[in-house]
């Protein structure tokens, strides 16, 4: 068969269901060859970076690669910037880039650069293909290595002479294999030294949003009462009702939450990458004493040198301790003190509630915007966040029932995630509400796709804060220097921008109608558009509430 319909299958076989981008004449071949396949299927992307993005929330959701996919050259640069999103914030998925003819590669030629390695810094393996007998050892090398803990991006280039060669080889039959698991004896001592700690606490990461992590980490802390400080990306890795649930942790300022984490006299990090939440931010000397449970060992860092580290599959060593813990609970009680973890939890309940019943006009407070959004959405419908001023509050102010019901950007931070993203994730579920949340310098990044939205008519909800500035680089810059250089900007006509891509429009005009809103926009056949005009003067006042939190014990 020729190369290009061999890749096409070997991706089949993977189990690869969709591909987003925006082919060109390189790649002409393969999209020839994927228009056969009845296994995946081809989403056109208005921009590669949107294809790359709506890739990253699929892998997010599902655990699952999907592919992004961009001609050479400048569909190849356009793809970058969502390719190291996901590769940093561990979603797995795999890059498809055309390239010109390999007998034109050695010389200055038409969009010719070397793409490879351009990609290496934001992929966990970036390939070519030299041979089309090559295709089904690397296809299959590129999805395990995509979906190996931690999980991330793959590039595999196609020259586009090589695609229309032919190969009488056939894919390699995927052999999924179990991850290592952490030794008994490390296992042991981990548990002893939990048991043996009085103010105990859990910082749970990214690696806790497993399904399987989270239902061994619930049990563990029903059992045991310890509470966990979830960081951005590991909300609802314990449900937000629980009475171990202490929120999140993750802004530069100390927070309440920090109270419970200076008290600890063992933190037990499961799941966590520096990258969510520097460990100078909680353990600014050095001294804390650290357990660090992971699929792989840490990264070496003078601020986090834990004293045990426990490698491997993260669910199974949850499962480990629970069922060292029964054994525990038949011959002994637990005497940990959490009184400051139950404060902190009452304390920081409070805090998310202060602003429920505002009724500002004009500026809608973003904290109420929040509690109304939280109170609408039920436990497994989805949000997400765009990067901005607006990520900061959901960080902390919205609060999760299931893993992976909010979906932040927390590693490379890209602007321009939310909008994509929501349509990847009504694709993976269609059954729930899906809202994404921008302000409105993110949301223009990516503006394109609204017509992609439009023409599958996918029912998402984008939610646009408006303040027509680029309101977290005026937020940091007040904060170190006391003011800020001159950030604002003009927005379209939010209601003709919508009718012109389709688009059902819902303006919010104070803070009694951001319920209504959503009702309407939820029931509205479509894709629908709700801009609300917030109230960023609160900025100010939450980092100087931050800056003087006192603890209650």
């Amino acid at each position: 068969m020729k190369a290009s319909d061999l890749f096409v299958q070997c991706l089949e076989e993977e189990g690869i269901e969709y591909i987003f981008g925006v082919p060109g004449e390189e790649n002409a071949d393969f999209m020839m060859s994927l228009e056969k396949s009845e296994k995946i299927t081809f989403i056109l992307t208005r921009h590669e970076q949107g294809a790359a993005f709506m890739a990253e929330a699929y892998g997010r959701l599902t655990g699952n690669p999907a592919g992004c996919l961009g001609t050479l050259g400048p569909g190849a640069t356009n793809l970058i910037t969502g390719v190291a999103d996901s590769n940093m914030d561990h979603a797995p998925m795999i890059v498809l880039t055309g390239q010109g003819a390999s007998t034109r590669q050695h010389k200055e030629s038409h969009q010719i650069m070397d793409v490879v390695h351009m990609f290496e810094p934001v992929t966990k393996w970036a390939t070519t293909i030299l041979h089309p007998d090559n295709i089904p050892e690397i296809v299959r090398k590129a999805v395990r290595i995509a979906r190996t803990e931690k999980p991330g991006a793959v590039l595999i280039e196609l020259p586009e002479d090589l695609a229309k060669q032919n190969t009488d080889l056939n894919p390699i039959i995927p052999r999924r294999f179990r991850r290592p698991v952490a030794d008994d004896k490390i296992l042991n001592k981990a548990f002893d030294r939990i048991m043996q700690a009085q103010r105990p606490i859990i910082i749970a990461g990214n690696g806790c949003i497993r399904k399987r992590a989270s239902k061994q980490l619930r049990q563990f802390c029903e059992k045991t009462g310890i509470g966990v400080v979830s960081t951005f990306m590991a909300k609802g890795s314990v449900d937000m009702d629980a009475n171990y649930c202490l929120y999140t942790i993750g802004l530069q300022s100390r927070d309440i939450i920090t109270c419970a984490v200076d008290s600890a006299d063992l933190v037990i990090t499961l799941g966590y990458d520096m990258v969510e939440y520097h460990p100078r931010l909680w353990n600014p000397d050095g001294t804390k004493n650290v357990i660090h449970a992971d699929f792989l060992p840490t990264e070496i860092d003078s601020n986090y040198h834990p004293e045990i580290e426990v490698i491997g599959d993260l669910a199974h060593t949850l499962w480990m301790l629970n069922q060292r813990l029964i054994d525990y609970l038949e011959e002994h009680s637990l005497t940990f003190n959490l009184q400051q973890q139950t404060s902190v939890r009452r304390d920081m309940t409070e805090e998310l509630a202060a602003y429920k019943d505002d009724v500002s006009t004009n500026r809608v407070k973003p904290q109420k915007v929040l509690w109304d959004i939280r109170q609408f959405l039920d436990k497994d419908d989805i949000l997400l966040s765009d990067v901005g001023a607006h990520k900061m509050w959901i960080a902390r102010y919205y609060q999760c029932h299931s893993p992976n019901t909010c979906l932040i950007p927390n590693g490379f931070c890209s602007m321009g995630f939310a909008l994509p993203g929501a349509f990847a994730a009504k694709i993976v579920f269609p059954d729930r509400k899906i809202l994404a949340i921008c302000g409105d310098a993110g949301f223009l990044m990516n503006v394109q796709e609204m017509e992609t939205i439009r023409r599958f008519n996918s029912n998402i909800v984008v939610m646009v804060w408006e303040d027509n500035a680029y309101g977290l680089i005026a937020w940091k810059q007040e904060n170190q220097f006391g003011r800020h250089t001159d950030l604002a900007f003009n927005n379209p006509d939010w209601q003709q921008l919508s009718s012109a891509f389709g688009w059902s429009y819902h303006p919010v005009k104070d803070s009694t109608d951001v319920t209504a809103a959503l009702e309407h926009a939820f029931t509205t056949e479509g894709p629908s558009l709700i801009v609300v005009p917030i109230d960023y003067a609160e900025n100010k006042k939450l980092t100087e509430r931050l800056g003087n939190i006192c603890c209650s014990i």
